[in-house]
């Protein structure tokens, strides 16, 4: 079960919203709703984001074939992940790799991104099994991919429109994995 806030607001009339905030899901109604309304709102706005959040993540079977998919086509099939899986709780990480078991975990948030974004953020944890760090070497292995740089700067875009107070990181290191 999903933990909702609701959040009532005096300059909403008519418009209730929802989005998920962590692992919370923030609905915005307006003050005047009653609590039986609220609720019917609640179960709504929850439904929704739950049904579009279930159409937008691909299985794991998927991933880990994209990842093979990738692994030939950038890295000449020499990646090759133990095990690669969504995780719902990685919130200031795109992804992150354990090159010593060969597992990668890919953020859910993730999947909501554009493919072209999604498949840099997989081929950069796949790099990782062969160049654990981040220095030329490491870069060098994804050079070939051509919205290399696109990629890197859509996610920074998207990490810095959701930062808060988080003291802004190097953007040129995208983590331990690909941080967001």
């Amino acid at each position: 079960m999903n933990e909702v806030e609701v959040r009532r607001s005096t300059r909403r009339r008519r418009t209730v919203s929802a989005y998920r905030e962590g692992d919370r899901i923030v609905v915005l109604i307006p003050a005047g709703h009653s609590r039986r309304q609220e609720q019917e709102w609640i179960d709504q706005m929850v439904g929704r984001i739950e049904a579009r959040e279930h159409r937008v993540r691909p299985s794991d079977g998927r991933l880990a074939e994209r990842a093979w998919e990738l692994s030939q086509s950038y890295l000449g099939g020499l990646a090759r992940p133990a095990s690669i899986s969504w995780v719902s709780n990685q919130h200031r990480r795109w992804g992150s790799c354990t090159p010593a078991d060969g597992t990668i975990r890919i953020s859910d948030r993730v999947a909501a991104l554009p493919r072209w974004v999604q498949d840099y953020v997989v081929l950069h944890e796949l790099a990782h099994l062969l160049q654990p760090g981040h220095g030329p070497e490491f870069w060098r292995l994804l050079r070939s991919y051509p919205k290399l740089e696109r990629a890197k700067g859509f996610l920074e875009g998207v990490a810095h429109g959701a930062r808060d107070d988080t003291p802004p990181g190097d953007p040129g290191d995208t983590g331990d994995c690909v941080d967001g």
